[in-house]
C-alpha cells in the first residue's frame, strides 16, 4: 500500500487526478471505477480542467460506479447518477452509454444486483476510486460486511445517514438503503486509489493502513490488494 500525504484537499485532488489521467493516456479504453461523495469532487474538477486545456479524451473509456441510493431515480438531484453527470460526465467527452451505475429505482433489487455483478465481470476496473467513511466503510460496505460480498442491498447505518445528511434538506430525506458493489467487486480491480481528507477520517486511515484486517473496518481489506495508492491530506494522515 503506497501512502502519499499532501498538504491539503487541493493537492490531494490534483495528485489523484494525475494518476487517473495517466491511466487513461496509457490506455484509452480503460475502465474507471468511480466514487461519489465530497472526497473525489476535486479530483473530477481537475480531470475536467485537464480535458478542457489538454484534450485528454474519454471517448473510449468505460466507467462503473460503486453505488446508488435505493428509491431515487437517475434524474433526482441527490442520486449518484445525477452527481456523476454534474461533477464529471457533463464536463468530459465520455459517452453516457459507456457509464454504468446500479439502478436505484429498479423494481427487482435482486435482479438488479445480478445484472450489475455480470456487468462488472465484463468490465474489470483498471483503477477503482474510493473514498473512506469515518467508520471505515468503502462504497456502502458497512462494518461487518463479508470480504467475499458482491453487489448487494445495504441498510445504511445511522452513522452513514448522519454523514450524508449534510447533502439533503433534512436527515429525514436521506435514503435508508443503497445498492453497493461488494468488497469482492472492489478487490477485483487491477488497482485501487483511495482519496481521504479531514481529521474526522484519521482513525479510519490508521486502521486501513496499519490496523488488523477485519470486516469490522472494511477498508482494512485493502492491505491484501497488491496495487493500492492512498492519497490523503495531513489531517487525515495525522494518526499514521
Amino acid at each position: 500500500m503506497k501512502v502519499i500525504i499532501t498538504e491539503n484537499y487541493e493537492e490531494m485532488s490534483a495528485k489523484a487526478a494525475e494518476l487517473i489521467i495517466s491511466i487513461v493516456k496509457n490506455n484509452p479504453n480503460a475502465v474507471l471505477g468511480l466514487a461519489t461523495g465530497s472526497s473525489p469532487i476535486g479530483t473530477y474538477e481537475n480531470m475536467a480542467k485537464d480535458h478542457r486545456e489538454n484534450g485528454t479524451s474519454y471517448k473510449s473509456v468505460t466507467t462503473v460506479n460503486l453505488d446508488e441510493y435505493v428509491g431515487l431515480t437517475a434524474d433526482h438531484d441527490q442520486s449518484y447518477a445525477y452527481f456523476m453527470r454534474h461533477n464529471l460526465f457533463d464536463h468530459i467527452d465520455v459517452k453516457l452509454s459507456n457509464t454504468h451505475l446500479p439502478c436505484g429505482s429498479a423494481s427487482d433489487v435482486a435482479a438488479e444486483c445480478d445484472r450489475y455483478n455480470a456487468l462488472l465481470e465484463n468490465y474489470k476496473q483498471d483503477v477503482q476510486v474510493l473514498g473512506l467513511g469515518s467508520n471505515g466503510h468503502i462504497g456502502f460496505n458497512e462494518p461487518g460486511t463479508p470480504f467475499d460480498s458482491v453487489t448487494h442491498l445495504v441498510d445504511l447505518t445511522e452513522n452513514t445517514i448522519k454523514d450524508n445528511s449534510r447533502l439533503f434538506a433534512s436527515i429525514d430525506e436521506v435514503p435508508r438503503q443503497a445498492l453497493s458493489m461488494g468488497i469482492k467487486n472492489i478487490m477485483n480491480a487491477k488497482s485501487i486509489l483511495v482519496v481521504v481528507s479531514g481529521k474526522n477520517k484519521a482513525k479510519a486511515v490508521k486502521g486501513m493502513v496499519k490496523g488488523e484486517i477485519t470486516p469490522d473496518l472494511p477498508a482494512s481489506v485493502l492491505q491484501l490488494h497488491p496495487f493500492v495508492t492512498v492519497i490523503c491530506d495531513k489531517d487525515a494522515a495525522s494518526e499514521l
